[in-house]
Order: structure tokens, then C-alpha cells, then sequence
């Protein structure tokens, strides 16, 4: 069963939050220059706040089911300009199992390419 599409936005401001949140104050999640002299594009997401969001998009699908697993790889960065931010799309294909387990495969996507390698959650309900 194909999932609608549902998209994201992150901003610097949802970035600044994460890293609040998580303790996870690496800069370069905020600061520019720092994000550049480590060879990166430009500010990118926490790769655990992309990953949070592909499960809110599980949760929205399936808001009564329990998560009995959730993973993925972090494959390619997301760029997060100052101006804006930066939209990522997630979609996904259900499959329900013999052991009454459903079996979401992700796509997880930012401009086109994907940004989580291999994501899939295990709900049960």
C-alpha cells in the first residue's frame, strides 16, 4: 500500500531547538563558516532531526500503532540555507506481514536525493 507523500520544512531556527533539545550543539548545525572548513556545503540538519521527522510522517500514518522498530543510514547531508530552509519529502509503501506486523519502507528525500539510506519502521497494530 502506497503512503501519501507528506513534506518538512527545516529551518535554522528548528536546528537551534534541535540542538537544545538533544545537547547535540556540533556547529555545524548552525554556523556557517564552521560547516564549510569541514568540507561540508553549508549548515546541515542533525541527522537523528531528519530521522525524527520521517517518524512523525509514520506516526500521522498509522496514529494508533505502536513502534516495535525504526531505522536507517544517514547517506547525504541536508543543507539548511539561511534563508528559508530546506524541504524534505517522505513517502512510503506498507506491507502487512503474517505476524499481524506492519513493515513501512521509507524514502526520504531533499531536492531529489535521497538523505536516509534504507529507512523502515516495524509497527504492530
Amino acid at each position: 500500500m502506497s503512503l501519501a507523500p507528506q513534506a518538512f520544512t527545516i529551518t535554522r531556527a528548528d536546528l537551534v531547538a534541535y540542538a537544545e533539545a538533544s545537547g547535540d550543539h556540533n556547529p555545524i548545525h548552525q554556523d556557517e563558516e564552521v560547516a564549510r572548513s569541514v568540507g561540508l556545503p553549508g549548515v546541515i540538519a542533525h541527522g537523528m532531526y531528519t530521522m525524527a521527522l520521517a517518524a512523525r510522517a509514520v506516526a500521522t500514518w498509522f496514529p494508533d500503532a505502536e513502534v516495535v522498530s525504526f531505522g536507517c543510514k544517514f547517506t547525504n547531508p541536508v543543507v539548511v540555507p539561511a534563508d528559508g530552509g530546506a524541504e524534505i519529502e517522505v513517502s512510503g509503501e506498507a506491507a502487512e506481514g503474517d505476524d499481524r506486523l506492519t513493515t513501512v519502507s521509507l524514502t526520504v528525500t531533499c531536492d531529489g536525493q535521497k538523505v536516509l539510506g534504507l529507512p523502515k519502521a516495524v509497527l504492530r497494530g
